[in-house]
């Protein structure tokens, strides 16, 4: 084992998990990662609660009680999601007060099947916020047109959001611009601005699967040149976008009246193609006041072999810049690519959330005490 992680946490980087589940809690292993593996925040999504309660029993009591009592699916599903995210927010609470609110925090995710219904999703966020009843929890709102104007009434409320599925630097705009407003709202209604917190999830692997992939097919050496560039090359630039937005005027306003900064937040970067090191989407984004959520087999990798440098986002936005235009010159339309990776983000988290209403519905059929 090396010190990276150390190193990377040094840099200013916050190092959060991107899973959870019962077994995690119970056994002791997530406060164990607090504490050996300088890991401070947790992000959950469909899929991961999917994978958590098709596995093991260790969610048959909570089962039983509830298929006893008769309640709906939907209901189970929140129960039981939220009472994870409840007792991992417990176990990160001495973080979040040691870091002031910043860390020591647990995301979990509006229903992803309102992700193009604006209000429904304010009226998801503050139940979620009202369920779960922990300073330190992050409601995920999607980064959909529809989700935006969500974003800005949910930060207005004065509930902290993460804001979850961007992959276009100009969606990034519009949600620090959506973030800035809510605080404006917020300020406007005298709420405390120190005690809002936000961070933009930035997806980044699935970019270079779906550009190479788009590259193979144009075939020869540029564009197998151009391969395993464009990922960072994006999160660079949405880096440097960030440095630009909170140093302006309207920033300085908000600054002035004790807000904070909604820090970036690498997404996606367990590494998909075998070709390229594993600890990629860490190693080369580093960079101060970021969080780079990783899957536990990334974090692992950093740990045994991460090469941790310094800061490797900030003096690379001009070759970032060069990058994005080589492919664009190869005929890879980055529009097309963002706006597909949205939709089949959505998408993907829908069907994952409908195979949690399946197998849940499935568990409390088996759990349900006979009639008599």
């Amino acid at each position: 084992m090396t010190d990276a992680l150390k190193r990377l946490s040094d840099e200013g980087v916050a190092i959060w998990l991107d899973d959870l589940s019962r077994k995690r809690i119970t056994s002791g292993n997530l406060a164990e990662l607090i504490d050996q593996s300088h890991v401070v925040g947790v992000t959950t999504n469909p899929s991961i609660f999917q994978k958590a309660i098709s596995q093991g029993d260790g969610y048959d009591q909570q089962l039983t009680d509830l298929a006893a009592r008769k309640v709906t699916v939907e209901e189970a599903i929140r129960m039981i999601t939220t009472a994870d995210v409840r007792d991992a927010a417990d176990i990160l609470r001495p973080v979040f007060d040691a870091t002031g609110g910043q860390d020591g925090r647990v995301s979990i995710e509006v229903d992803p099947r309102l992700a193009h219904n604006t209000l429904a999703t304010v009226a998801e966020a503050k139940q979620l916020a009202w369920l779960v009843d922990r300073p330190n929890t992050l409601i995920k709102i999607p980064a959909t047109k529809a989700g935006l104007p969500a974003i800005t009434e949910v930060i207005g409320k004065g509930i902290s959001v993460n804001v979850t599925l961007i992959f276009s630097l100009e969606r990034y705009r519009e949600v620090m611009d959506a973030y800035l407003a809510g605080l404006e709202k917020a300020k406007a209604a005298g709420l405390d601005l120190s005690k809002i917190h936000s961070v933009a999830s930035f997806f980044v692997s699935r970019v270079d699967t779906e550009i190479d992939k788009r590259l193979d097919a144009v075939g020869g050496d540029e564009a197998k040149a151009a391969k395993g560039k464009s990922a960072l090359a994006n999160a660079r630039l949405a880096y440097e976008a960030y440095e630009e937005v909170f140093s302006s005027d309207r920033w300085a306003a908000l600054d002035k009246a004790q807000a904070n900064k909604q820090r970036p937040l690498w997404a996606s970067t367990g590494v998909k193609d075998p070709s390229l090191k594993d600890t990629l989407y860490v190693d080369d984004l580093v960079a101060p006041n970021t969080v780079n959520t990783m899957p536990e087999a990334t974090l692992d990798a950093v740990a045994d072999h991460g090469e941790i440098t310094g800061n490797t986002v900030a003096g690379r936005y001009d070759q970032a810049r060069a990058d994005l235009d080589a492919i664009k010159k190869l005929g890879v339309s980055y529009d097309d690519v963002v706006q597909l990776l949205e939709d089949e983000g959505v998408d993907k988290f829908e069907a994952a959330w409908i195979d949690l209403l399946n197998s849940t519905e499935a568990e409390l059929k088996r759990l349900a005490p006979s009639e008599g």
